[in-house]
């Protein structure tokens, strides 16, 4: 029999690649060896079909871990290592390690394993604005959930004393198994939740579980510099469990509100600020509102452009995890007149009538000069 090559030698990738980066390698790799591009080469199409095989395995999760424990023998015999005939591909062990394989994958947790079992992670969505963005800020939150029980401190029994016994479901083990196609796995028992242990005289506040439901008020610290969609982890923070079981995680959704007058890009800050013609033209000082609500000059010299930008350094948000700051641009925004009044068209008529007379044409409007030679040239050359 045929020895198979190492499917992350197949890819041409390591051990530790990402999805990622295993997705561009099959699709560099199937590119290359595809039948229609190597028309009957056997060499060329038994590698493609060695690509695909060894895509298949490692682009699903459980597969990927099953091959990087056990090799080829996981997948043999019509199932992960000879599962079909006993799980005998494993040798002595076998059947714990799968066990404590899916057993993780699945949430599940073997008796006496000593697993860490958590209460559910609870999520949430705090909107805030720019300006708090910008500052960082605390949220108060207030959420429905499951908390240790008052009564019996968490126990889930009655007695100051609390006497356990063993649960009859899963007789101790914590997990119950259950056959699907080739696999056998390992959930947690449903009667006991993996302690593998029952209550001989239930809380009547909390029924035996050990957790009540009820309403908590946090106030959540959101950082200085946080973006929109930002996912804050609060350890701890989430339900309950009961007894013996470590409470699970509360995840915050950050969504960050825009501006009127602010627009963010990554950690720099954007003002759009309209300028009349007049003032882009001779030149001007204007005052701008900084979003850490201060005010800053700006001077914008004479024959200032529409779009050109003037950079406030350290103006910007902060960025988290370091000690960088971005800036702050103002984006020009020149604005022709509407509505004009009778004297200032008389104005613009003599200011344009000597503007056509002006001898260095290229000096004074260089981009209009540049573009009308450009055009008299595009017609000529026609």
């Amino acid at each position: 029999m045929a020895t198979k090559i190492d499917f992350y030698a197949v890819l041409e990738v390591s051990r530790t690649a990402s999805a990622d980066e295993l997705k561009k390698a099959y699709r560099k790799q199937a590119m290359r060896f595809h039948p229609d591009r190597n028309p009957g080469d056997e060499t060329a199409e038994h590698k493609f079909k060695e690509i695909n095989e060894a895509y298949d395995v490692l682009k699903d999760e459980q597969k990927r871990a099953a091959y990087d424990r056990f090799g080829h023998a996981a997948f043999e015999n019509g199932g992960m290592g000879g599962m079909g005939g006993g799980f005998g591909g494993f040798g002595g062990g076998g059947l714990d390690d799968i066990f404590e394989m899916f057993g993780d994958m699945m949430g599940g947790r073997r008796g006496g394993g000593g697993r860490r079992r958590t209460g559910n992670d609870i999520q949430v969505q705090v909107e805030i604005s720019l300006s708090e963005a910008y500052a960082g800020v605390k949220k108060p939150v207030e959420i429905r959930t499951r908390v240790t029980c008052e009564s019996c401190h968490g126990t889930g029994s009655a007695d100051s004393n609390p006497s356990d016994a063993t649960c009859p479901t899963c007789h101790g083990a914590g997990a119950v198994r259950a056959q699907q196609g080739f696999f056998l796995v390992e959930r947690p028992c449903p009667t006991c939740k993996g302690s593998g242990k029952v209550v001989r005289n239930p809380c009547q506040s909390c029924k035996g579980a050990g957790t009540t439901e009820q309403t908590r008020s946090l106030d959540i610290a959101i950082p200085a510099g946080v973006e929109d969609g930002t996912r804050i982890r609060l350890t701890g923070e989430g339900e309950a469990g009961g007894s013996g079981v470590q409470p699970g995680d509360l995840y915050v959704h950050v969504a960050v509100g825009g501006s009127d007058i602010f627009q963010r890009d990554g950690a720099n800050i954007y003002c759009r600020v309209p300028l009349r013609m007049t003032q882009a033209a001779l030149g001007t000082e204007i005052e701008v509102p900084v979003i850490d609500g201060s005010r800053a000059k700006v001077k914008i010299p004479a024959g200032t452009q529409s779009g050109e930008n003037f950079r406030l350094r350290g103006k910007g948000f902060s960025v988290l995890r370091s000690s960088a700051r971005g800036d702050m641009y103002i984006q020009v925004a020149v604005e022709t007149p509407h509505h004009l009044s009778p004297r200032q068209r008389e104005l613009l008529e003599e200011f344009e009538a000597e503007a056509g007379e002006t001898q260095d044409q290229e000096k004074a409007n260089p981009e209009h000069t540049g573009f009308f030679a450009k055009v008299r040239d595009f017609f000529e050359g026609k």
